[in-house]
């Protein structure tokens, strides 16, 4: 047997050792296949069924495989951000072919929101890690977040003007029809309400605002979840540039972690939901959106030491359990209910997506830059300040800091696109009227 012949036969073993090795989900890929193969007989059937279980067993199977799929892409784990662009646009793509069955993507669409899963999913997230914060933390790193959420801004519509005038785009419409809806929080906070901004003071009708906005909202978040990746990447490059998911040197976000208990994770479930509903009351007397106004309570009650250590640790180990075994789930119902490919395709030409990407760069390069002068670390700052002002909100928030990942910084997203997203609205209604006064 000549050498090449012995070092294949030797790689060979190693090789089936590494697959026979390989498990989705916790589960071996023997029975993962089982599962899936369940799974698309029911959908071939017509016999899946519909609400939490229908939906949730299709997010979590196909979600699961697509992340662990990604996250083994050359390019596309290190660079494009792995399991969770894939999960998204994977199922972005099933819907667009019209590969996945009408009936399964509406049930996941209605799980999505009707039945309110990504709000369930994100009040966990920004429960358990704000009160798993170091309250001296929380007040250390809060206090100093504003100015980078601003750069983030003003560097959007720099870099918005600066690519449209190379391209011979309108300056004016660099800014009010791509920088504005991309900086703005999302569909529900931004696009819809900016619609309806710009028909009061621009004459047409909302809807002819809102199929102009969307595209540029749909195509930045993108972007925002592609620069989220390459950002992940530089920093296991550049180490110096990183605190790998703290903001502030020498500043832990989450400092601890206990052993799981069983009890306390339906702890943190309460206590999650009831911070959430506690947001929902406070919307209706103070005009902030409901997540803002949970993070400043929770906030709140996290610095005055209102509620006891074992609680704030239940409400961080749900915030934990929830991450590590719905994110890929969450993700895939993303793509699905959130995501139109079709409309990322139509937006597509060279003009507009180089200043799409300029309006992205420009806020992550702004937030980093500003984000090191305060004393955080560039890339946190970039993802938080910048890239989660630049996204399609709570779902954006997600997508980047899973892409990123750097879920852990929830909190600090969900601040960029909530309370960010209002001063968008705040500053169109006065930016407007100057620019085509």
């Amino acid at each position: 047997m000549s050498q090449s012949d012995t070092a294949r036969a030797d790689s060979t073993p190693s090789f089936t050792t590494s697959v026979a090795s390989w498990r989705i989900f916790g589960l071996p890929l023997p029975l993962f296949g089982i599962a899936l193969v369940v799974l698309i007989a029911a959908m071939m059937l017509d016999a899946l069924p519909t609400g939490m279980i229908g939906a949730l067993a299709a997010m979590m199977i196909l979600g699961e495989l697509l992340g662990f799929i990604g996250d083994r892409m050359p390019i596309v784990k290190s660079y494009l951000g792995g399991g969770a662009i894939l999960a998204i646009f994977g199922a972005a793509a099933l819907v667009y072919l019209q590969w996945l069955p009408e009936s399964v993507s509406d049930n996941v669409t209605d799980f999505m929101k009707g039945g309110g899963f990504l709000n369930f999913y994100i009040a966990a997230l920004i429960t358990g890690s704000i009160l798993g914060m170091d309250s001296k933390v929380l007040v250390k790193v809060g206090t100093r977040f504003a100015l980078p959420l601003l750069c983030s801004v003003l560097f959007a519509a720099l870099f918005a003007m600066g690519a449209g005038l190379l391209l011979g785009f309108s300056p004016q419409d660099a800014v009010v029809v791509i920088t504005l809806p991309i900086m703005g929080g999302g569909m529900g906070a931004g696009a819809v309400p900016l619609s309806q901004i710009y028909e009061q003071l621009l004459g047409q009708p909302a809807s002819y605002y809102i199929s102009i906005l969307v595209p540029a909202l749909a195509l930045g978040n993108v972007f925002a979840i592609i620069i989220a990746g390459l950002l992940n990447g530089l920093g296991k490059r550049v180490p110096s540039l990183t605190g790998n998911g703290q903001m502030m040197p020498g500043v832990e976000i989450n400092d601890h972690e206990t052993a799981p208990d069983l009890g306390k994770l339906g702890i943190g479930v309460i206590v999650a939901l009831s911070f959430y509903i506690s947001g929902e009351i406070l919307g209706t007397v103070i005009p902030l959106h409901p997540y803002a106004l949970m993070i400043i309570l929770v906030a709140l009650v996290k610095i005055s030491g209102l509620l006891p250590e074992n609680i704030t640790d239940a409400a961080a180990q749900w915030f934990r359990f929830v991450a590590k075994n719905w994110t890929f789930a969450l993700l895939f119902g993303i793509g699905i209910a959130y995501t139109d490919l079709g409309q990322v395709i139509d937006a597509i030409s060279i003009t507009y997506v180089l200043i799409v990407f300029a309006v992205v760069a420009g806020a992550a390069f702004g937030a980093g830059l500003v984000g090191r002068l305060v004393g955080f670390y560039p890339i946190e700052a970039a993802i938080t300040a910048g890239l989660c002002m630049a996204n399609m909100g709570g779902t954006g928030d997600v997508a980047v800091l899973s892409a990123a990942n750097r879920m852990q910084l929830m909190p600090f997203a969900q601040i960029s696109s909530r309370l960010g997203g209002a001063l968008i609205l705040l500053l169109s209604s006065l930016l407007v009227p100057l620019l085509f006064a």
